[in-house]
């Protein structure tokens, strides 16, 4: 079985400097206990910290050069479809940049293979060429799948943890580097911004009151004000809301 990991370069959630994605070396260790031969892939700049997955149990990793702007799908794409993996293991999302954990499904559409997300545990199916998957649910629940190959799968944080690192493996491993495509990125039509928390309405005290209404008036925010219906019949709850949107000025 042939199986390709991807991986990404990832920062520190605390320190910010560059590291591995844990859930991607829980990729690693679940390749790993599948056996067959593992492949790492990368798109980027630059390995940077990536070498560390060797010591992991990776034993080889491809880099496909790129620009910081460039996008990774299409060579991504181009070296999975190249290598003719039975399985490609990719982390529920990256850590440190977009974070989206779109990737994955974008490669499973361009590449036309099933995927599965949030698998725990990965093991031989019952026939050929299957695989079967535990798929981590909500509240803790499990799912056993079987899937023909190949297929992509995503992995879920509640794998199991990565393989101690092992300093004569990082020497072992192999790093090969190749050019990858150059594509840009599609423009984003998102907007950002800071973010600005909304002022809250103060009432205000009326001429006169005492020092504890002033107090009181200070520190609460003003009611929203409105009129409470109990069971009205359709025809009053339609007079109320038609009434309300022309005193905000919704309807003229």
């Amino acid at each position: 079985m042939r199986i390709a990991v991807l991986l990404s370069a990832g920062r520190h959630r605390v320190s910010a400097h560059p590291a591995p994605v844990p859930v991607e070396l829980q990729a690693i260790r679940l390749a790993a206990e599948l056996g067959g031969e593992t492949i790492g892939l990368h798109a980027g700049p630059a390995v940077g910290p990536l070498h560390d997955t060797l010591g992991h149990g990776l034993p080889r990793l491809t880099h496909l050069r790129l620009a910081e702007t460039d996008d990774p799908a299409p060579s991504l794409a181009d070296a999975l479809r190249e290598g003719a993996f039975d399985l490609v293991l990719a982390g529920r999302s990256g850590q440190g940049g977009e974070d989206a954990g779109l990737l994955p499904y974008a490669l499973a559409r361009t590449l036309g293979l099933p995927i599965v997300a949030d698998a725990v545990a990965l093991a031989e199916g019952p026939q050929p060429g299957t695989l079967r998957v535990e798929q981590a649910l909500p509240r803790g629940a499990r799912r056993r799948l079987v899937i023909r190959l190949p297929a992509l799968v995503t992995v879920h944080p509640a794998a199991p943890a990565p393989l101690p690192f092992a300093f004569a493996a990082a020497r072992r491993g192999d790093v090969e580097t190749r050019p990858g495509i150059a594509a840009a990125c599609a423009p984003s039509e998102m907007e950002e911004r800071p973010y600005r928390p909304r002022p809250k309405l103060i009432a205000k005290a009326a001429g006169g009151a005492s020092a504890t209404e002033r107090l009181k008036a200070a520190t609460e925010s003003a009611s929203g004000g409105g009129k409470l219906l109990v069971e009205p019949t359709p025809d009053d709850a339609a007079r109320a809301i038609l009434a309300h949107l022309r005193e905000i000025g919704v309807l003229a």
